[in-house]
């Protein structure tokens, strides 16, 4: 209540001020223009409009909302509102100067009253507003001074249109605790001007020196899109000088492109990849329609990236997510997600398991899901060398039931994620990929279902992936433990990765197989170095060990993309690959008996299915007849 009362007697101070400074701006337009106080008609003519001239300057900035201005936020687009609010009243004045008739002369107002008053008036209401933002801004500062001792003093580095933004946030944001230091910037025009009352120090070859010199405690990168080299560079740079860094989110990360310090995150690996990421433009038209009011089923919802999958799906406006994931706990924090940033999405969160045909026929007969993701499976390749049963009973197995129940109950559109161990597989969760690639190549032969699979990399972040992985072993000193020195990956951001398999849902036809060129392969050792350097170590402040290769491990994976094979698509770096053939009656003898081997438990025999069903599985090593051999 008190505070509601002290809101409203804000907007009444606001009023009398800008009153009094539409008094004063009449007043000073007949004394400029006549180089003395009005007298005579003049008089007349200025007591007379006085009031009415109050009235609907008052009322004009009422109706263009110049109240609901902040005034210690207040900024140029403000200043060109009041602009905009105080022509009518001026637009008014000339037209009667010009409209009426002789008998109503002591009512034309000069020209030049009427000019010098709208200036008045701009200069006296924006001023005012810039006065009291400017003494926010020197008690913030003082404060600041106040209490350094307990906030960061920070260098922001790139004194462009992104950094401009950042300084402006940070003068709104005391409660973020960073005083800035000043820019830095490689550009040699900006060093030594002034922006926002903070110099451009340098470039970042200075950075050092100004740590020391300026007692900085940290870095942010202020560079809208920075590239991959220069956030390398950066890095090295901060880190030899002994400060972290931190960078603002990319535009296609700020989705309205306003930079908000509370976003500022630490470097990821994301930011370090030797390629640029692919962006695609899943907002295009014929992208979007292709979800839009639709109902979309992802399995393995709860994922890393069946999860992605469901905020970039969310944002596509359809008419509901099914999610489905064996996984409560990850169900549970997807759909409580969605539902609080997106709630104009309605979800169904479904606990469930893709072995379970029967359960599976039922839920798709009752919510008649038009598009779904296949996302559900057993990544991880040490594991599943382990478990080779339960590799073909989810990932073959759980994976015909979802295809056949799609086919069976007219699903518009199906994509099946699939990965490049899929190629030439010498592991198990490899091979079974690629049997779910030929699973759902043969039955788009015959279906009226668009069938597609879509083919990718290693996916930076993910569950179980490597940097997880290595930034819990840097956390706790080292070591980090690499399979092999020459070991290489092709790497991808789990939001490309949705972002390529949205697209497959709108390119695949056919069963078609859809890839990535994913540029040249990182080799891990390399990124476990740039991982240690975000983590603000020197590389050799935490030891890398080589334990070796693992059962199944490549140490090279196949090339995603043969451009000779493969077909170009109508976006760029995305290629259909050619299709595997094989045997249809062997392929279907062996799956089956394999399957059946699988719920058994013979892992031999399905070992055995795997080597034969002619999908080039080449090799096997099996931890447990290591053991059984002992």
């Amino acid at each position: 209540m008190r505070s509601g009362y002290s809101f409203f007697m804000r907007r009444i101070n606001q009023v009398i001020l800008d009153i009094i400074v539409f008094i004063l701006a009449v007043f000073l337009a007949y004394l400029i223009r006549f180089e003395r106080m009005p007298e005579g008609s003049y008089l007349r003519q200025w007591i007379l409009l006085l009031p009415y001239l109050v009235l609907a300057r008052t009322l004009s900035f009422y109706f263009f909302r110049v109240y609901s201005i902040v005034w210690k936020y207040v900024s140029i687009r403000d200043v060109l509102l009041i602009m905009g609010s105080s022509l009518p009243a001026s637009m008014l004045l000339f037209l009667v100067r010009i409209a009426s008739p002789s008998r109503l002369a002591d009512m034309k107002v000069p020209f030049g009253v009427i000019a010098i008053e709208y200036l008045m008036v701009i200069i006296g209401a924006s001023g005012i507003r810039m006065l009291r933002r400017l003494t926010y801004e020197m008690r913030s500062s003082k404060k600041d001074t106040r209490e350094g001792g307990d906030r960061k003093r920070v260098l922001l580095i790139g004194a462009g249109d992104a950094g401009n933004a950042a300084v402006r946030e940070l003068k709104k944001r005391s409660d973020q605790g960073m005083t800035v230091v000043g820019f830095i910037d490689d550009d040699p025009k900006k060093i030594h001007t002034v922006i926002q009352g903070y110099s451009v120090l340098g470039g970042s070859g200075q950075i050092p020196a100004l740590v020391e010199r300026k007692s900085v405690d940290e870095a942010i990168i202020t560079i809208a899109n920075a590239s991959s080299k220069d956030i390398r560079r950066i890095v090295d740079i901060c880190n030899g000088a002994g400060i972290k860094v931190k960078i603002i989110p990319s535009l296609p990360e700020m989705l309205d492109e306003h930079v908000r310090m509370s976003k500022v995150r630490e470097i990821n690996i994301d930011d370090l990849l030797g390629r640029s990421a692919v962006s695609f433009d899943n907002g295009r038209p014929e992208v979007v329609e292709n979800y839009r009011h639709k109902r979309i089923m992802i399995t393995g919802g709860g994922g890393s990236v069946g999860s992605e999958l469901c905020r970039q799906l969310a944002a596509l406006r359809p008419r509901g997510l099914i999610l489905l994931d064996k996984d409560e706990n990850s169900i549970y924090e997807i759909e409580s997600e969605i539902q609080t940033t997106m709630p104009h999405c309605p979800t169904i969160p479904i606990v469930g398991d893709i072995r379970n045909r029967p359960k599976l026929e039922r839920l798709i007969e009752r919510f008649r899901p038009q598009v779904i993701f296949h996302a559900a499976a057993h990544k991880q390749v040490p594991l599943m060398e382990l478990n080779i049963s339960e590799a073909i009973l989810n990932n073959i197995a759980g994976t015909q039931n979802v295809v056949e129940l799609a086919d069976a109950f007219g699903v518009e559109k199906f994509v099946f994620i699939s990965t490049d161990k899929a190629i030439n597989p010498t592991s198990i969760m490899g091979a079974t990929k690629r049997i779910g690639e030929i699973i759902v190549q043969k039955i788009a032969l015959r279906s009226r279902t668009r069938f597609s699979c879509v083919r990718f990399g290693n996916v930076l972040g993910s569950r179980g992936s490597v940097v997880p992985l290595f930034r819990k072993q840097i956390a706790a000193g080292g070591p980090i433990t690499v399979t092999h020195p020459d070991i290489r990956r092709y790497f991808m951001s789990i939001a490309e990765a949705v972002q390529l398999i949205i697209l497959a849902g709108t390119l695949g036809n056919g069963g078609q197989i859809i890839v990535l060129d994913m540029g040249q392969p990182i080799k891990i050792k390399d990124l476990a170095h740039d991982l240690i350097r975000i983590s603000g170590y020197k590389e050799d402040e935490i030891e890398i060990q080589y334990t070796g290769l693992r059962p199944g491990e490549k140490l090279y994976e196949e090339i995603l993309v043969d451009q000779e094979k493969a077909k170009a698509t109508a976006f760029q770096k995305i290629f259909i690959a050619p299709a595997l053939e094989v045997d249809d009656v062997q392929f279907s003898s062996v799956l089956e008996k394999m399957i059946h081997a699988a719920e058994q438990g013979r892992d031999e025999a399905v070992v055995d299915g795997l080597k034969s069903i002619g999908i080039g599985y080449q090799s096997y090593s099996s931890v447990v007849s290591a053991f059984d051999n002992e």
